[in-house]
């Protein structure tokens, strides 16, 4: 993949932004690998700071990879870490310990005494004391040769919250809420569970590294990306102070860096191309910025706004004007599957065949109907032939209380009845057995994540028969990189994709839907869509997919800007009730939800919200006026 060079201007930090994060890792797994081996040709340790969470871990995959393939040695490797949760115990399964041997230390030959991490067990009042010893040895070694990094979405880096000084010093620091409510997934689903504190790397220590690498991935860093290197340096957003280092880079995948102004508007950092997606976005992003409907804008408002370049090729700002605003008309449809007996030239779907068989892929049991409920239920309402396929059980996303209540409902019901199924009552009491137990470091056992599988699917089940469909069109994969009990999945393998495959081959559609977000926090979306996009690959030649369509729509994080748009399906007040309504079928999403993240909004407010806000922002383009919009764009195999 080619990256994206980064120009200077408007930037503070040099920025590299990769296709996908995968790439991205590469490239700095290759320079810390780098490093690694010019240190040992010198004779010299390599003295390493290094990250936990979501970004480094394809980092630390692909340094696996090189030690185990390449011959990549760690043994001239002294690490240190940012920083680990307190109180917490080395063996739980979010203790940063157990993350670091498991994605790296375990699989390399990094001696175990070069290896240090805060410890969350120690006694509050020896606290300050180690965290002197901690900088002590990192000085006594020279310093830290480089530093890796990642971004909170408050834009803290280590554990340095906003308001931390750039003079901070290691210590023990307390957690900002939107922190821990982002790492709610982590403990269970219960915000109670998460530490209030953690032992930290200072700022001033970071900045003293010889070389520092942040990395970003996805939507929902894209803000606080933009802020910490185009923005001014401040204490409320502690990476910014990253701006004084001389020798960093942020590293980040495209859709991290959608709020540069580089990414978003181009044509203000340099000559672009105006293709008609540039055109559109231009001229969308002028006239929200302006509050002004496309129609209305001016001349002057393309000369005082960088966008002459554009309106010279077109002479008068009404051409334009014209262009962008029937292109949004077009991408306006009440028939998702195509209207019948229609002349379908502008239309986002085509009029035949009049009735289509259509597969909704649903990550988690409950995306489809969160996401594009609207359209589902168009589709079903219009006749077509709807299949949803849900590709993981979700069973993770089931608090244990949850699962609890459901044993008992069924145990109480089997005894009231008389019902003797001695395999059933086994697995539902060693079920409540491991819950009633369960520490804090243990993974759910097979037999709870049975239940909980089941307390999902049952809902999915519910939501289908509310919109309308038969049950033999309600697929469920299992798809089996999901199935770890943990938030930590299996990567994508070949039975993973023959699974979808075989569906697609069986159902033979004409549109498929897929989740196109890949704003969830824990990458469960980028595997689904991966594994659709490889199954489409390797079957595209048949014949059958000649006439497929693919619509990607976005989920509870995100949503498509207004200028990628390609289908908008309007809804009005009753059909938003009638989604809201098929969302609440997924009783143990609602209340506590588990990857909530800094977001307390439930997930039909969310959906509610953003539908509501795509529909908005046509109408303040000059179109018509809806209660809400779902929006999809086109993959093109």
């Amino acid at each position: 993949m080619a990256v994206v060079h980064e120009p200077i201007a408007y930037e503070k930090i040099p920025t590299r932004i990769f296709a996908d994060p995968k790439e991205a890792s590469k490239s700095v797994a290759k320079e810390i690998a780098d490093l690694i081996r010019q240190k040992q040709k010198e004779g010299k340790n390599c003295v390493l700071g290094l990250a936990t969470g979501s970004s480094p871990k394809t980092v630390y995959a692909e340094l696996v990879r090189m030690h185990k393939e390449e011959g990549l040695s760690f043994k001239n490797v002294i690490s240190f870490n940012l920083d680990e949760y307190y109180p917490m115990e080395p063996d739980a399964i979010q203790s940063y310990w157990r993350f670091m041997r498991e994605q790296l230390f375990d699989h390399v030959d990094i001696p175990k005494e070069n290896y240090f991490i805060p410890l969350g067990t120690l006694p509050q009042n020896a606290i300050a004391e180690f965290c002197n010893s901690y900088e002590a040895k990192i000085d006594a070694l020279g310093g830290l040769d480089f530093q890796l990094l990642g971004i909170g979405g408050n834009g803290h880096i280590g554990f340095n919250e906003p308001g931390s000084l750039a003079n901070s010093r290691t210590r023990l620091m307390m957690l900002d809420h939107s922190t821990r409510a982002a790492a709610i997934g982590d403990f269970g689903g219960e915000l109670i569970k998460v530490p209030k504190k953690a032992i930290t790397l200072g700022v001033s220590k970071i900045l003293q590294a010889k070389r520092v690498v942040l990395l970003a991935w996805g939507e929902r860093k894209a803000e606080v990306i933009a802020q910490a290197v185009e923005g001014r340096v401040t204490e409320h957003l502690p990476a910014s102070y990253l701006q004084q280092h001389n020798n960093c880079l942020f590293v980040v995948d495209m859709a991290a860096a959608t709020e540069l102004k580089r990414i978003k508007t181009p044509w203000l950092v340099e000559d672009v191309v105006w293709d008609t997606p540039m055109i559109k976005k231009a001229v969308c992003s002028l006239a929200l910025e302006l509050g002004k409907p496309i129609l209305k804008l001016t001349n002057k408002d393309y000369n005082d706004n960088g966008l002459s370049e554009l309106l010279a090729g077109y002479g008068q700002a009404y051409d334009i004007n014209i262009e962008v605003f029937n292109h949004l008309q077009h991408s306006i449809t009440g028939w998702p599957g195509g209207k019948p007996n229609a002349d379908d030239t502008n239309r986002p779907e085509r009029a035949l065949p009049e009735k289509k068989r259509v597969i909704i892929f649903s990550p988690h049991p409950d995306d489809d109907i969160i996401s594009m409920g609207g359209t589902f239920q168009r589709l079903v309402d219009q006749g077509h032939d709807v299949h949803v396929a849900y590709q993981t059980s979700g069973n993770i996303a089931v608090t244990d209380d949850e699962a609890l209540r459901f044993i008992d409902f069924v145990v109480d019901y089997n005894k009231h009845f008389g019902i003797n199924n001695k395999e059933a009552e086994e697995i539902f009491e060693n079920a409540k057995l491991f819950l009633k137990n369960k520490k804090g470091s243990e993974i759910d056992s097979p037999e709870v994540r049975h239940v909980k599988g089941i307390i999902r699917r049952g809902e999915a089940k519910a939501t289908c028969r509310f919109v309308g469909i038969p049950m033999e069109n309600v697929h469920f994969l299992n798809m089996p990189f999901y199935e770890t009990g943990k938030v930590q999945k299996s990567p994508l393998g070949k039975e993973d994709i023959a699974i979808v495959r075989g569906l697609i081959e069986s159902v033979k559609p004409h549109q498929i839907y897929a989740a196109g977000d890949l704003a969830d926090p824990h990458g469960t979306h980028k595997v689904c869509l991966d594994a659709i996009f490889e199954a489409i690959g390797q079957i595209k030649h048949q014949n059958f997919m000649k006439d497929c369509w693919v619509w990607l729509y976005r989920g509870a994080w995100a949503e498509w800007e207004i200028h990628e748009i390609e289908m908008a399906v309007p809804m009005s007040p009753d059909q938003v009730m009638q989604k809201r309504l098929g969302i609440f079928k997924h009783q143990s999403q609602k209340d506590g939800v588990v990857f909530q993240g800094s977001d307390a909004r439930e997930f039909w407010q969310r959906a509610e919200d953003r539908n509501r806000a795509t529909a908005e922002l046509y109408n303040k383009l000059g179109l018509a006026e809806y209660q809400a919009m779902e929006a999809f764009v086109r993959w093109k195999f």
